[in-house]
């Protein structure tokens, strides 16, 4: 069997690697990605691929831009920490998903049900259609337009439409007001990027999501890099990467 990789962590494309060795050792991984970009590349011109794990989140955004980009000429194994609501579409479709951290017998589950299962390229195409579609959807429910902030011994209302950008300090995730406050979620970024409308927010990179009623204007910055200026005063420059500098450029034009 030959399989890819699709993550942007090299910690955990080295832990899958091991797993899958000591699963299977006649599993040969053809390439580990890290990139949509680096992904399209691939399947363009590598399409005799058995099995693909995938990361949903990867560094230059979410893993469904590669199907629309190119076609997937295999099943694929979605590797994530997203929580399972938003994961029903992968069960429905016989695509199977592991839930971080990767643990043996969830990966052997996942191999095994490949092997159980006898896919057609044509047929996987409109299977992998139908799963964007159904997350698409399945999500789009989720959006919220507020999020109750536990303080003492109250739950205080905070509206989506006062976050200006969301950030990373520490440990803690905090939301930054467009009055200037800062109050603490108990939430990773990637749980509350699946409750924020995709066109209202925009994961500039690890540690920063940002308000498009925020952004004053983005500047050019090193090597590609972009930064993005809000109209509040953020504790750290945002800096969104060179591979993600189209993306938030067509995010800011739609």
């Amino acid at each position: 069997m030959r399989a890819v990789i699709i993550e942007d962590e090299a910690v955990a494309a080295q832990a899958l690697q091991a797993i899958i060795r000591e699963i299977d050792a006649n599993i040969e991984i053809v390439a580990v990605l890290q990139t949509i970009e680096e992904s399209v590349e691939f399947f363009g011109i590598s399409p005799c691929i058995d099995l693909a794990f995938m990361d949903i989140h990867l560094a230059d955004g979410s893993a469904f831009l590669i199907f629309e980009k190119i076609a997937v000429p295999c099943p694929v194994v979605f590797t994530t920490a997203y929580d399972d609501y938003a994961l029903k579409a992968f069960e429905v479709n016989s695509i199977d998903y592991i839930l971080k951290p990767i643990e043996r017998q969830g990966l052997k589950r996942a191999i095994d049900k490949y092997r159980n299962f006898t896919f057609q390229p044509a047929e996987n195409g409109d299977l992998l259609k139908k799963l964007l579609e159904n997350v698409r959807q399945s999500t789009t429910t989720y959006y919220k337009s507020t999020f109750l902030i536990p303080v003492r011994d109250k739950l205080i209302p905070l509206a989506v439409a006062d976050i200006a950008c969301i950030y990373i300090d520490g440990r803690t995730v905090k939301a930054l007001t467009f009055k200037e406050e800062t109050v603490s979620l108990d939430q990773t970024l990637d749980d509350l990027m699946l409750q924020l409308k995709p066109s209202l927010f925009f994961r500039a990179n690890r540690q920063n999501i940002v308000a498009r009623r925020a952004v004053k204007d983005i500047s050019i910055w090193f090597g590609g890099k972009l930064s993005v200026n809000l109209s509040v005063a953020t504790p750290e420059r945002i800096i969104v990467s060179k591979a993600r500098a189209g993306e938030i450029k067509e995010w800011m034009m739609e």
